[in-house]
């Protein structure tokens, strides 16, 4: 069995695994499938990724039975190799919730253009990195 302490690394890195190959994989199918003129994978992942985690999180919530475990191994291991866009997502309406509306506005477009920059301040230090 495995130590109490070492349950949550242990469930979050044995759901990760299976998140990563199957994104890895249905990506490579996406691809050889509709080609790669458009990332339909990454777009199918994300979006299915999403659904996965709403109805998750809320049977998760509503289910004392369903240990910790088995939601950090699913919901932050699995969904969040799979994508990460799920969780972002999750955030977001978290926040909408709340109804803290314009930090949830703020999170979310924020999460896009400062994302978009930080993809580009990356690609700059890569060439001057040469």
């Amino acid at each position: 069995m495995v130590s109490p302490s070492l349950r949550v690394p242990f469930a979050v890195a044995l759901g990760a695994i299976g998140g990563s190959l199957s994104r890895y994989y249905l990506s490579l199918w996406f691809a050889e499938r509709f080609g790669p003129s458009f990332p339909y994978g990454t777009l199918i992942i994300n979006l299915s990724g999403c659904v996965v985690m709403g109805w998750f999180m809320t049977v998760a919530m509503e289910r004392p039975e369903i240990s910790p475990e088995i939601r950090l191994l699913f919901g932050v291991g699995f969904l969040g190799s799979y994508t990460t866009f799920s969780t972002y997502e999750l955030d977001t309406f978290s926040l909408w919730q709340q109804h803290r509306f314009a930090t949830g506005l703020v999170y979310w477009l924020g999460s896009c253009l400062f994302g978009a920059l930080a993809m580009e301040l990356g690609i700059l230090l890569a060439r001057l990195w040469r």
